[in-house]
């Protein structure tokens, strides 16, 4: 995972559970250094190396610029694949139109990703048990290894459904003879993962130095999710309050709404309280084109960038020229363009076109939208080592506390609870959107699914939204 903690990947280059994110065909091959795992995890530095390598997979890259946010949004009906034309990263373009084939997709990616760090996890939590260390950091570094175990198996049964369930570690040999098990039964093993894992989770860390890192909440918050998506509507309702406490107050584990939705997407303003678990990215990893999956770097900070950006005006934003991906549809436009959201969800290029204030390219499928939450900007962009579209050090969210709100009123409405609750939670969202109490609305799924399609454009739910919601056929 791109993380404070990158600063011990460096040192990963040995054992079979230590392979760098260049190296991703451990399916298809005997992974490097095979050999040597039976010298390594001999004391605690080693046994959070090998920690730090399942964090690492969270931020997946592949070298084809597929990442799970960019391959979600292209899929769903608030984003276009773009690009360069109809073959530029074709995995984008194939997901967007659904003309998806067994060799043509995002699919080898995110199916490498989700094994790779299944596979981490599972020699981790295999070697630790004879590890001389401090044991209640050792009961820490199981809880986390679970964690991440049950976060790769939640979305690899969401977007697979039928896949093989390993717990422990296996031969590559054996990688293809494993009987595939049922969604239920992978369910099962997350939800055990996480209940296992929750009591030794630490409730907080300290972000300057463990910013990233699975804590209490994130647990509570993955769990909640895991039976949300089941349809356990009570117990997706009890692990989510446990997250968001007093809507709009600050919780028991300190997440509080920022006061201002724009702060989110200040490049700086990482690991804030809004943060429930962020992908860490850096622009010190000196990323370049000799392997683009091995950069620390933000991709989607240049890939979803207006192409041929140039400024005509002193008051231009100042946008870097992109690769204009994952453009943003009309329905979208249309749908946020009188929200408060819209100004820090969509770059408006048509509109800085038509006043004089810049130019740019008009890509594949243009609309003239653009993605705002991350476009790549001169203000953070590297003039380091390495190439500057590799380096950008924007974060991204994997779950933040207005996720949560709206995630915890559709389990209160769908499974029949406390509607006053669900009210105050999609209200206190919409409060700070408007900073006023005045476009209050009530609890119904409708307004729920608005909400969550504003609040989280461009974030990669709005896909697996519309599959919960059995809407993604018609949509």
């Amino acid at each position: 995972m791109k993380r404070n903690i990158n600063k011990y990947i460096a040192g990963l280059v040995i054992g079979v559970q230590l392979l760098s994110s260049c190296t991703t065909d451990f399916l298809e091959v005997k992974p490097k250094g095979t050999d040597l795992e039976s010298n390594y995890y001999r004391n605690q530095q080693e046994a959070f190396n090998g920690l730090v390598a399942v964090y690492d997979v969270v931020g997946w890259q592949g070298s084809g610029f597929v990442t799970k946010i960019g391959a979600l949004n292209a899929a769903s009906d608030d984003h276009y694949a773009g690009g360069g034309g109809a073959n530029d990263i074709t995995s984008f373009q194939v997901f967007s139109n659904y003309t998806l084939t067994p060799a043509t997709g995002p699919q080898d990616e995110l199916w490498r990703k989700g094994f790779s760090g299944i596979f981490r996890a599972n020699v981790i939590l295999q070697k630790i048990g004879t590890v001389p260390m401090d044991e209640s950091l050792k009961k820490r570094y199981i809880a986390e290894a679970k964690f991440l175990r049950a976060y790769f198996y939640f979305d690899l049964v969401r977007l697979f459904k039928n896949i093989p369930l390993f717990t422990s570690t296996v031969s590559t040999s054996e990688m293809n003879n494993v009987l595939q098990a049922t969604p239920e039964e992978v369910y099962k093993q997350i939800e055990k993962d996480l209940t296992e894992a929750m009591a030794d989770l630490p409730a907080a860390v300290p972000v300057a130095t463990e910013g990233g890192r699975a804590t209490q909440g994130a647990g509570h918050a993955l769990l909640g999710k895991v039976y949300l998506q089941q349809e356990k509507f009570g117990p997706a309702a009890q692990e989510l309050a446990a997250v968001n406490g007093t809507p709009g107050g600050a919780s028991q584990y300190g997440y509080k709404l920022l006061s201002n939705f724009g702060d989110l997407w200040n490049v700086k303003n990482k690991f804030n309280a809004e943060s429930i678990f962020e992908i860490a990215y850096t622009n010190t990893s000196a990323g370049a084109w000799g392997c683009v999956s091995c950069t620390e770097g933000n991709v989607l900070n240049i890939m979803v960038g207006p192409r041929g950006y140039k400024a005509k005006t002193a008051n231009a934003p100042d946008y870097v020229s992109g690769w204009s991906f994952l453009p943003v549809t009309p329905d979208l436009f249309n749908a946020i363009h009188f929200d408060p959201r819209y100004k820090y969800t969509i770059a408006n290029l048509d509109s800085l076109e038509k006043n004089g204030i810049a130019t740019y390219e008009k890509g594949y499928m243009n609309t003239g939208y653009f993605l705002e939450k991350f476009a790549g900007r001169d203000s953070f962009k590297w003039t380091g080592a390495g190439n500057m579209e590799l380096n950008f050090p924007q974060n991204i969210y994997d779950m933040r506390l207005a996720d949560m709100y709206l995630l915890e009123a559709e389990a209160l409405v769908r499974g029949g609870g406390n509607l006053e609750r669900a009210s105050a939670l999609l209200n206190a969202v919409r409060d700070r959107a408007y900073h006023d109490n005045l476009h209050h609305l009530p609890a119904t799924m409708d307004n729920i699914i608005n909400e969550r399609r504003l609040e989280l454009a461009g974030e990669g739910h709005r896909w697996l939204d519309l599959v919960r919601w059995k809407k993604a056929g018609t949509v």
